[in-house]
């Protein structure tokens, strides 16, 4: 019966911390105290902002010389770090380390923040054993401001909307990808080896002649025969010749089917869209808006705002997760309070009582 009753106390206890401390061990209540306490927290995050304006303000120089600010900078780099692994010591103390549901390394944002403080600690020891430079582990100084992440929960609630929405978005991604397949197959029926005309000098055939600082595409030598809104070269100075690469050397433009999907994307980012309309106004004339403004309204105006409405929508879920579970904590922290209390009550109660009647 005893040796039941110690097994029934002990699954009461919960998990112990590294094998050794119990629910009940003064260390680890203390430890988790500590974590918990706001000015502990806010501590850490202070030091994390610190840290970014340290590695912000940092300023190499060449061959590896450094200014006394520079030096001064590197200084405190041993004490961030001992902060921080202060910090993760102190909560693996408190919640275990990886074998148990809710330990240290079961939270992704703890795994985080454990591997940037162990990076930092490599950094350190191998800089003070191998005398060459370690430029490589350096770089994953540029991890400390993830830590930021796991202090702030808006951060979290944002980064995890991302990560549930890459499956949509990667369907979202075929269908953007469809759309400028099937625009590209018809630009190449419209415009391949048209944007290849320009205007050479009369004089030296390897000239060209810009309109202005710019070489543009063009029709005809004669204007009465170029279609309307097509640019035709100046007949005293000019020809127009088809030996030009194009516009940006050649890649943009319909050739191919990949030159035609990289125009098409650049078109759909409205990212120098309307350069391009013009060239190919330049080319064949002013009927291009049939092109490129369905182009526009499809693949701008529509596509890349489901992009926008699956992120919109996974945030929204995610926000309303997060607020249910905060209700819930709340609640099992408002019953755990009771329960101890009444506990407790009940404890004072069977004091006041005569030992012989309590047994």
């Amino acid at each position: 019966m005893g040796k039941k009753k110690k097994t029934e106390d002990k699954k009461k206890e919960g998990p112990t911390s590294l094998f050794i401390l119990s629910e009940t061990n003064f260390i680890r209540r203390a430890t988790k105290f500590l974590i918990e306490w706001p000015p502990f927290e806010y501590t850490v995050l202070l030091t994390i902002i610190a840290n970014c304006v340290v590695l912000a303000v940092e300023r190499p120089l060449p061959n590896g010389d450094k200014t006394e600010l520079a030096r001064q900078l590197e200084a405190t780099e041993s004490y961030f770090l001992g902060i921080f692994t202060v910090e993760t010591s102190l909560k693996i103390l408190a919640q275990g380390f990886v074998l148990h549901p809710g330990s240290y390394l079961r939270n992704m944002w703890n795994i985080m923040d454990f591997v940037v403080v162990v990076t930092g600690c490599m950094t350190i020891l191998v800089e003070k054993s191998v005398p060459f430079d370690l430029r490589m582990l350096r770089s994953f100084r540029c991890l400390r401001p993830l830590k930021m992440v796991s202090k702030v929960p808006s951060l979290q609630v944002v980064l995890k909307s991302i990560f549930k929405a890459l499956a949509p978005l990667m369907q979202i991604g075929l269908l953007v990808m469809f759309a400028i397949l099937i625009f590209a197959i018809i630009g190449l029926e419209f415009y391949s080896g048209e944007l290849h005309k320009t205007c050479y000098s009369i004089q030296d055939l390897n000239e060209m002649v810009t309109e202005g600082r710019l070489q543009v595409p063009c029709n005809a030598d004669d204007k009465s025969v170029a279609p309307p809104g097509s640019f035709s070269c100046d007949p005293e100075i000019s020809i127009c010749l088809e030996k030009w690469g194009g516009p940006n050397y050649g890649i943009t433009s319909f050739d191919n089917i990949i030159y035609a999907m990289l125009t098409v994307f650049q078109c759909i980012t409205m990212e120098g869209w309307t350069p391009i309309l013009y060239w190919t106004d330049d080319a064949l004339g002013n009927i291009n808006s049939i092109y490129f403004v369905p182009l526009i309204v499809i693949g701008s105006f529509f596509m890349l705002n489901l992009v926008l409405g699956v992120l919109s929508g996974e945030f929204s879920n995610e926000r309303t997760r997060v607020e249910r579970r905060e209700t819930f904590r709340k609640l099992r922290m408002k019953e755990n309070f009771s329960k101890a209390f009444e506990g407790y009550f009940q404890w004072i109660i069977r004091a006041g009582r005569d030992p012989t009647q309590s047994l």
